[in-house]
């Protein structure tokens, strides 16, 4: 018999991982393909009216004031350093479960309070983030040996950490930044958007039991029950705070950066997505459809303008056409616009949206034309000219401006400047090598897909951790633990190399 080693296939390699892992006191979640239909899915929901009095109560992490919820997020940090660090690997396997064990009911929760998205998609937001986010097995040493001794460096924590949590990914921020903070050694105090301070806080306490349940301190995660703009700027402003950590657009992630503390922003994107004629149109009609209207466009990586080459143009917009998407005329384009636009500020200028209408169905929009559609239809298609509002507007709803362009070039370089320099997200479909690397080198961006939708930047049906805290104006990126770590070294003289 011979002794040569067969290969392994990669479910018998994620299965040692696991059980290593698990001995360890982690875990590991294999990082590939993982196919969303797998997913827990709305069937698994709770009647609406169980919903009412979550988040609500105080405990668990849940203060009576900003101040109340500090100073305990500080003892807990306290509390946490004297813990070895056994029981914070087994306390992010705790997070993770429970955050499992919950995405059906986050999701149907953030979606009831905000109004906003679409609860299947919350799902897979609230599973993304509980299963990719990377923990505690992110934290390597590095060490530094020679003739001179041996000097290793750590990643330390900051203490307690400031984390503002927008209304369009409540829960699944929650999750994705409670796993990267304490992985890290960190205590938070969150401030959830007021519009979705239920589903934030009932988040905060169910990892906090998690935490509990795994042998970590009371507090960990803080906030307050009734969270406002006072609140916000209360925590960027005080002292036992040493990290602000903002998800959420402009307006905060300016006066975070001028709090004077260290500031770790994700700020506003307004992602393009090209396609050249060498594109696999098929699934490039497909994938903009999927990334685009996934929870209705209110995420900020998701597709918020296509540009397209014009001899390939009319192919791409049947395929969305064929997979989820409704193609408006030129009059119902007007007229669309007229209803959802609150401030139209004139032709390559951003507009206001009307409130109502951001994160709705595409069904909701359609209505106001009078066009009845059912749930097969996800996006909304509209041809436009180049100087469109809608191509410059973050609309964040499942309303898809499709650009035809006269080359690559020229497509490449309007959803450059559409992008308004905000290096976040953005999307390109081809065959062609010098085209990508054109774009991704031009853009600049924090997320680059090349043949994918959007989602797959962020480690679903594709490769990669994921991260909700996108940190581009700051430069940080896609998040993780060690964002929110400091390094320490230490060092010993002679004598310890042992080569």
């Amino acid at each position: 018999m011979s002794n040569a080693l067969l290969p392994l296939s990669e479910n018998e390699i994620n299965t040692i991982i696991t059980r290593v892992m698990r001995d360890i006191g982690t875990t590991y979640q294999p990082m590939g393909r993982t196919p969303l239909e797998a997913l827990p899915t709305m069937a698994d929901a709770i009647p609406p009216a169980h919903l009412r009095e979550l988040g609500t109560e105080l405990g668990y992490g849940i203060h009576p004031t900003l101040e109340d919820a500090i100073v305990a997020a500080n003892q807990a940090y306290r509390d946490l350093h004297d813990l070895p660090l056994s029981v914070r690997n087994k306390m992010i396997v705790a997070i993770r479960q429970m955050a499992n064990e919950n995405a059906v009911l986050l999701a149907q929760l953030a979606h009831s309070e905000t109004g906003m998205g679409r609860a299947e998609d919350k799902i897979t937001k609230n599973w993304m983030n509980a299963n990719l986010t990377p923990g505690p097995e992110y934290l390597t040493t590095e060490a530094f040996s020679g003739d001179g001794g041996l000097t290793i460096t750590e990643y330390a924590p900051f203490g307690v950490i400031g984390s503002i949590i927008p209304s369009t990914n409540p829960t699944s921020t929650v999750i994705n930044n409670t796993i990267s903070m304490v992985s890290a050694g960190n205590a938070v105090v969150f401030n959830a958007h007021p519009s979705a301070k239920r589903a934030s806080n009932y988040t905060i306490q169910l990892l906090n039991q998690a935490i509990l349940s795994a042998g970590g301190p009371a507090n960990l995660l803080s906030a307050c029950i009734d969270p406002t703009i006072e609140t916000a700027t209360q925590l960027m402003h005080h002292p036992r705070v040493r990290v602000l950590v903002v998800t959420g657009g402009a307006g905060v992630v300016g006066a975070a950066m001028k709090s004077g503390k260290r500031a770790i922003c994700a700020g506003p994107g307004n992602p393009p997505a090209v396609v050249d004629e060498t594109a696999d149109l098929e699934q490039a009609g497909r994938d903009i459809v999927r990334g685009g209207s996934f929870d209705n466009n209110i995420i900020c990586t998701t597709e918020k303008g296509t540009f397209v080459v014009d001899r390939v143009a009319s192919d791409l917009i049947e395929a969305m056409a064929a997979h989820g998407g409704y193609v408006l005329t030129s009059w119902q384009v007007r007229r669309l616009w007229s209803i959802v636009c609150r401030e139209d500020h004139g032709p390559g200028q951003a507009a206001y949206m009307h409130k109502e209408f951001i994160g709705q169905n595409a069904s909701v929009l359609l209505r106001e034309l009078g066009i009845k559609v059912g749930p097969e239809i996800r996006q909304i298609v509209a041809e436009v000219e180049p100087d469109h509002p809608l191509v410059w507007t973050e609309q964040m709803m499942p309303l898809m401006p499709v650009v035809r362009m006269p080359d690559v070039s020229s497509a490449i370089d309007l959803a450059w400047r559409s992008e308004h320099g905000y290096r976040h997200t953005a999307v390109i479909h081809s065959k062609n090598v010098d085209h990508m690397t054109h774009m991704a080198r031009l853009m600049d961006c924090s997320i680059f897909v090349k043949n994918g939708p959007s989602f797959a930047g962020l480690g679903v049906e594709g490769e990669g951790y994921c991260s909700y805290t996108i940190a581009s104006p700051t430069g940080e990126g896609l998040t993780t633990c060690r964002s929110f770590s400091r390094l320490r070294r230490c060092a010993l003289k002679d004598n310890f190399r042992i080569v």
